[in-house]
């Protein structure tokens, strides 16, 4: 039985813990990565500690930015990939009674066994009886964290209890280097074997276990060093310490006495040949494990981190949503925390809870960015870093391909190459097939986007100077050299991309990939262009013109910016409907009734369509929001604006037609398309927007994608979730200079509350109702701000709070 976190009811189930009755092996892979533990430098999957990777358990442990690339050879041709590493496993503590088998969750009798996330303390704890085949029956219960507070600790507690006997029982713990990357089963014939022994060994003297490897190909050196302490034996307990190559081992002898606990403490530091402050990793791990304190400081110290950061993060909601959204905060903060900040990490798609995508950065840090932004900019800012340390290899891309400026790839990871592959297989047909996805040139449409967000909610006019302007002249110029002007119509055309959609990467029949004038793309281009030209404008004339000279940015060129900003070809329908993209409105309908009635779920059509030798390019279907992603970003007056602008007539009447078009014809095959429809239908119809955001907020809970989730957690969707919640609903916005609230609360929500962080002021409270919003400054010293609730503006100071009444419920 699996007690849900959005499980309805009073206070008899508190909201921060989930918690799963039984062994189930078919959902253990969903509750290993549900149960990870992280701190934003290592997480660790909430596997048993006696498991091993058996295609039931994967006790994956990942460190962020962690990568190696090795070659393969599938289907006769060599495949190089870069993987986000599984590295030592820290976790086997394995145990037994005499005489008798290793006590496991698959191989002995389970009396019970119950296993609990408490989010709001990090920590996961499992309850197990066992029955050995003597009769003799073992308790064991552990604790488990990952340390918020040290970013090198992690630490497990296992107490025994003996039931109906007394006698001694073997303990073996050890850290085990020998692990292989096989979490996602159809990366199957790629060679995952990214560890290299180094040394390993025990110090007597200080009681401390040790392992040491390199990757294989990046040479990143990461150390573990542990103890295992008994920290309240009934008498006299041996050990022995062992080492193979790989591994380091302790083997413990405590003895039981009837119905009295016995407690062995693990305590573990992790450190790689990257981290800051140190002058090697097995040194630092070495040293830093023979000084841990007990797991109850370690704990007390961690839960006290927490706290501070679930003060911060909290969105307060009435409801059953509120133990999801907990859930789903928890993980985007065990993946990006605090610590991420002094990292040089991206946001990989899947989190650091296992291995689908290798762990790759795509567009997916657009939906979390909000999240961070206003609350955590120094994390926010860290990723826009991330960008800038790689804008030398995206201009060097752009080089390659024959265009000027940058060109991010659409999936990143160490040093900013282009990780895409260029074949994937279709577990339907059995198929490798050619992949175009790395034409998505939209992800630096992201990238600027996310820059110029900082910008707003912050006012860091310095990153501005420093690196934020920059990012955004050298994207622009990409663009503007990937655009054809076309004189008969003074429009400019983007030709040979992918849009958001996925599914389309050719026309029917056509010799070369691509589609054509894709409207997300060419509508967000000139708003890349816009934010180019703005920053350029802020910046004081000497840094702007130092900026020009360095880059050989010049009047032509700026003037071009504006040009291309005012004349982006956009392609509508005979009815006004906005095209996603040129041509799209003679491709063929499908028969989504006929599809949906022989498969059942067809989030991924264009699986079902190749294994029949058809293909998905053919028919007006997406995999998940392209032209409504324009609405999500840009908002519905945005995008009319933003049409006008380049001198479109489109109204209210035909945005209505054209999200009508777009939601018929959805399979929604990524997580990421239920949290834009939800933003899109807020306010046109709350019924169905609610159902599509009570998707997205249990996309992985529920696993919807039928196995994913055990892969890794989908962190856009959970992110893309709470924004609902965040910025949807109350409808903040920060545009102008200015903290914009235009609430339209769903009927499921009687009140909405939240903190955030704007413009230096760390804790504006918001807090909305039925009838009634309310925004409080905290006492400073900063400079006061300007708030509109519904178009009317007030300017409030520190410590100074604002009552109203929202438009939509008066």
């Amino acid at each position: 039985m699996t007690r849900r976190p959005d499980d309805g009811g009073g206070g008899a189930v508190d909201p921060g813990i989930l918690s799963y009755e039984g062994f189930d092996p078919a959902a253990e892979g969903l509750r290993e990565a549900l149960c990870t533990l992280g701190n934003g430098y290592v997480a660790t999957r909430g596997a048993a500690p006696e498991s091993s990777a058996d295609g039931v358990h994967y006790p994956g442990t990942y460190l962020a930015g962690c990568y190696d690339r090795l070659k393969s050879v599938v289907s006769g041709r060599v495949v190089e990939n870069e993987d986000l590493v599984n590295a030592p496993n820290w976790l086997p503590v394995t145990f037994r009674t005499p005489g008798q088998p290793w006590l496991t969750l698959d191989g002995g009798e389970i009396l019970e066994h119950q296993q609990e996330l408490d989010t709001r303390r990090g920590l996961l704890t499992r309850r197990t009886r066992f029955r050995d085949p003597a009769g003799r029956v073992l308790a064991v219960t552990q604790r488990r964290l990952v340390s918020m507070r040290d970013p090198h600790v992690a630490a497990l507690e296992t107490t025994f209890l003996a039931e109906n006997w007394s006698g001694s029982i073997e303990v073996w713990s050890s850290l085990d280097g020998r692990v292989v990357n096989a979490g996602v089963a159809r990366y199957g014939a790629f060679d995952g074997r990214h560890l290299v022994p180094v040394v390993e060994g025990y110090d007597e003297a200080e009681d401390v276990s040790w392992l040491q490897v390199r990757t294989a190909t990046s040479q990143i050196r990461i150390a573990q060093a542990a103890t295992l302490v008994l920290t309240d034996p009934a008498g006299p307990a041996t050990s022995r310490a062992e080492r193979a190559t790989g591994r380091a081992s302790v083997r413990m002898w405590p003895d039981l006495v009837q119905g009295v606990p016995v407690t062995i403490e693990k305590r573990v530091a992790i450190y790689t040949s990257r981290d800051l402050a140190i002058s090697e990793s097995l040194t630092a791990a070495r040293e830093h494990a023979a000084h841990l304190p007990p797991f109850g400081d370690l704990l007390a110290d961690h839960v006290l981190a927490w706290e501070r950061l679930w003060r911060v993060s909290e969105v307060g909601v009435t409801g059953r949503p509120r133990r999801a959204l907990e859930l789903n905060t928890f993980h985007l903060l065990q993946t990006l925390s605090e610590h991420s900040a002094h990292l040089d990490v991206g946001m990989p798609a899947r989190g650091l809870h296992g291995e689908a995508y290798r762990g790759h950065v795509f567009w997916d840090e657009l939906f979390v960015f909000p999240f961070l932004l206003l609350r955590f900019p120094r994390v926010a800012r860290s990723l826009l870093m991330y960008r800038w340390r790689r804008l030398p290899r995206a201009r060097q891309a752009a080089a390659d391909a024959g265009y000027r400026g940058a060109m991010y790839p659409w999936q990143s990871s160490s040093d900013g190459r282009d990780e895409t592959q260029r074949t994937h297989l279709n577990p339907v047909s059995g198929r490798w097939l050619e992949d175009h996805s790395h034409l998505q040139r939209h992800v630096g449409i992201a990238v600027a986007h996310d820059v110029w967000q900082y910008y707003q909610a912050t006012g860091d006019v310095a990153f501005l100077h420093g690196y934020g302007a920059e990012m955004l002249v050298e994207i622009a110029r990409f663009w503007c050299s990937l655009a054809t002007y076309d004189a008969a119509t003074d429009r400019y055309d983007i030709r040979g991309v992918m849009g958001p959609d996925e599914y389309h990467d050719a026309y029917p029949g056509a010799d070369r990939p691509g589609i054509d004038n894709n409207a997300y793309t060419n509508v967000m281009v000139t708003r890349v262009l816009r934010h180019a030209l703005d920053a350029l404008a802020l910046l004081a004339g000497p840094e702007r013109d130092a900026l020009a000279r360095r880059l050989r940015l010049g009047d032509a060129e700026t003037d071009l910016f504006e040009r291309v900003s005012r004349r982006m070809r956009v392609v509508f329908h005979g009815d006004g409907v906005i095209s996603q993209f040129e041509g799209y409105d003679q491709l063929a309908e499908l028969d989504w009734a006929g599809y949906r009635a022989r498969y059942g779920a067809i989030r991924r059509l264009d699986r079902i369509l190749e294994a029949e030798g058809d293909s998905v390019n053919r028919y007006q279907a997406s995999k998940q929001a392209d032209v409504l992603m324009l609405v999500f970003l840009l908002g519905e007056h945005g995008v009319i604006d933003a049409l006008d602008a380049l001198g479109y007539r489109f109204d209210r009447a035909a945005l209505n037609r054209t999200v009508d078009h777009y939601l018929a014809r959805t399979s929604h095959g990524s997580t990421l398309s239920a949290v834009v429809h939800a933003w899109v239908l807020a306010r046109r119809d709350p019924s169905a927007s609610w159902r599509f955001f009570r998707e997205a907020l249990d996309s992985d809970i529920a696993d919807v994608q039928g196995g994913t989730t055990a892969e890794g957690v989908h962190l856009g969707a959970m992110a893309g979730a709470v924004d609902l919640v965040q910025r949807c609903y109350p409808g903040l916005e920060l545009t102008g200079d200015m903290l914009r609230l235009n609430p339209r609360l769903p009927d499921t929500i009687a009140e909405l509350r939240f903190r955030l962080r704007y413009r230096n002021h760390w804790g504006i409270e918001v807090r909305c109702s039925d009838d009634q919003l309310r925004i409080s400054l905290p006492r400073s010293r900063q400079p006061p701000i300007t708030v509109a609730v519904d178009g009317e503006r007030r300017v409030l100071g520190p410590g100074e709070r604002w009552e109203t009444r929202p438009a939509g419920r008066r």
